[in-house]
């Protein structure tokens, strides 16, 4: 798994050293620089997957990102016109290390060095294991925080769901639980809740969605003819008769945008796992449990790094580390703030009780700020 990355005049950030743990929460206000993280790494993962980075080339705009020319790339006030990545594996003994230089008169990124352990390598060399391995190689997911709500029907895919492709909107998410269905993850697999629910995926993921949302159940059924699934929502409750399957335009936009998030996290073991505002839509029961599967999914072996304005999605993670299910040398929490031009980032540490080591200022306290002047007497 990604243990740091390292990024040098990259959009916001002048230099930055982030560590990276299975589970790393991305904090902070709008435009602080957190979404740009996700783009350093979906940027290489779309140059490598196209053959560019074998070319001396980086993709700026692409399946996964479109970040537009060099100039929108390079940090404003660079005091040099090289783009830099830097990443380490625990898996790796290499340290991958990527430089790109700005062309004002093109205004693009061309010629990439890759440096393994520091010494300077031809990329088109493929005897490193970081071609096999996220970012770079591997299964790598990420769900943008535009994501595709309810529909009357969603396309089909029978390669996508052969790669596991869920669509940067979620939108293949439908797709491949129906091709998938039927198959069952083992019974070791910390995903897999207690009964009644089985271990078939189609069950695994219907028992997340009661749990995010007491009492709904998924349905879904292809039309052949049209390659798509039709997909619906009942719901039911102890003591009372469940109600018939209402199709998901009328269900709301809660559980039809959640369904990505629960398939990614899903996904299999050595997959990077990348989602923004995973809570979107959710009350903060669901993005609490949300939390939960995301911390249980690492220890599924998925790493997963997410962008979030939550904080019932990060208690949610503290709970898992107070309950014991995840360690808290297991997560990670950043919070990206501004001073000057420059993005900086401060990482408070969470112990065994989920409690953390310190609270920057603007991290999560609005609820207090807010109570305070409820609780304080009128002038």
């Amino acid at each position: 798994m990604l243990d740091k990355i390292t990024l040098t005049n990259f959009k916001c950030f002048q230099r930055l050293e982030l560590i990276c743990s299975p589970l790393t929460l991305l904090c902070g206000l709008n435009g602080m620089g957190k979404s740009s993280v996700l783009q350093a790494l979906l940027v290489l993962r779309q140059s490598a997957a196209s053959g560019e980075l074998h070319q001396d080339r980086l993709v700026l705009s692409g399946e996964f990102a479109h970040l537009g020319t060099g100039q929108d790339v390079l940090f404003e006030g660079a005091e040099t016109d090289v783009v830099e990545f830097e990443l380490r594996d625990s898996d790796v003994s290499e340290v991958c290390w990527l430089a790109f230089d700005y062309s004002r008169d093109a205004d693009q990124l061309t010629g990439q060095l890759m440096g393994i352990s520091g010494n300077l390598v031809d990329p088109r060399i493929k005897d490193t294991k970081w071609w096999d391995i996220p970012p770079l190689g591997g299964h790598v997911i990420y769900l943008n925080a535009e994501r595709l709500g309810p529909r009357k029907f969603y396309d089909r895919s029978e390669v996508f769901a052969r790669h596991g492709n869920l669509g940067t909107r979620g939108e293949y998410a439908w797709n491949y639980l129906y091709a998938h269905q039927n198959e069952a993850l083992e019974h070791t697999d910390p995903r897999c809740l207690e009964a009644p629910a089985g271990r078939r995926l189609l069950d695994v993921v219907d028992r997340w969605l009661q749990e995010i949302s007491p009492g709904a159940h998924i349905g879904l059924e292809a039309i052949q003819a049209a390659d798509a699934v039709v997909a619906g929502f009942s719901f039911d409750r102890p003591g009372d008769v469940a109600s018939r399957r209402y199709r998901a335009t009328n269900v709301g936009f809660g559980l039809s945008y959640t369904l990505s998030v629960v398939m990614a996290l899903l996904a299999p073991a050595g997959s990077l796992c990348l989602v923004e505002n995973p809570e979107a839509h959710l009350h903060p029961r669901g993005q609490t449990k949300l939390a939960e599967l995301a911390a249980r999914a690492t220890l599924a072996g998925v790493q997963v790094i997410a962008e979030t304005h939550s904080d019932h999605f990060m208690d949610g993670v503290r709970i898992a580390v107070r309950d014991g299910l995840i360690d808290p040398d297991d997560v990670a929490f950043h919070y990206f703030e501004r001073e000057g031009g420059k993005t900086v980032v401060c990482s408070p540490e969470v112990d065994s009780d989920g409690r953390l080591s310190f609270w920057p200022a603007g991290f999560f306290d609005q609820h207090e700020e807010n109570l305070a002047r409820l609780l304080a007497p009128k002038s």
